[in-house]
């Protein structure tokens, strides 16, 4: 079993565009409802649990048409714990992509987080970096969308803007996101209202 992987979909004429900007996605707690135990968030255990926030697919539309690739950056290390079979995880993934056809590409780390870190989990950058290169990507007009400080550490070593989605979770954020909003909905106004992100001030929080 790999410890990471990714997958695309069937290339179209917009996926293929050369220095398009991306807004790379974390999957649990931000597009699909997470489960959330003594203040910490796990990702569903099986394809029945599995389900999207209501906001997520006309959100994802909107940020497709206003001309982003869309790709998912997931951690999911119970596969790589032996916790989790690597075909559920991959079987929630088909059922995001049918429900979201505008994702171009998931990308996975199985990684379980023990020993020698991969450079591909979250909050290393290698599975931004990864899509950069194979799909062309612009990162200086990216955007990391995230509800864990992995997140937003990742999109910060990518060099990318962030975008925190904050429900409350016991843990803190080590790197400060440049915006902080309530849901996904409020993630994609606040992206679709600064289509050239490079004019922000690094490091500046803001919320909604």
């Amino acid at each position: 079993m790999s410890p990471s992987s990714a997958s695309s979909l069937p290339p179209s004429a917009s996926s293929l565009q050369k220095n398009r900007p991306a807004i790379f996605l974390d999957r649990d707690g931000t597009l699909n409802v997470q489960v959330v135990r003594e203040g910490k968030p796990y990702p569903p255990q099986s394809l029945a649990e599995f389900r999207l926030f209501e906001d997520v697919p006309a959100a994802c539309r909107e940020l497709a048409a206003a001309g982003y690739a869309l790709v998912v950056a997931t951690n999911q290390p119970d596969v790589g714990r032996g916790d989790q079979q690597q075909a559920v995880v991959e079987a929630m993934h088909e059922r995001l992509r049918s429900l979201v056809p505008e994702i171009t590409r998931v990308e996975v780390c199985y990684d379980p987080g023990r020993g020698e870190p991969s450079l591909r989990r979250k909050p290393e950058p290698g599975m931004l970096l990864d899509a950069a290169r194979e799909l062309n990507l612009d990162l200086t007009r990216s955007w990391m969308v995230g509800d864990r400080w992995r997140d937003i550490d990742c999109g910060r070593r990518a060099g990318v803007r962030t975008v925190f989605i904050d429900f409350g979770y016991a843990e803190e954020l080590r790197a400060a996101p440049d915006f902080t909003v309530k849901s996904f909905r409020e993630a994609a106004g606040i992206i679709l209202a600064h289509p050239d992100c490079r004019n922000l001030n690094p490091g500046t929080t803001f919320s909604t």
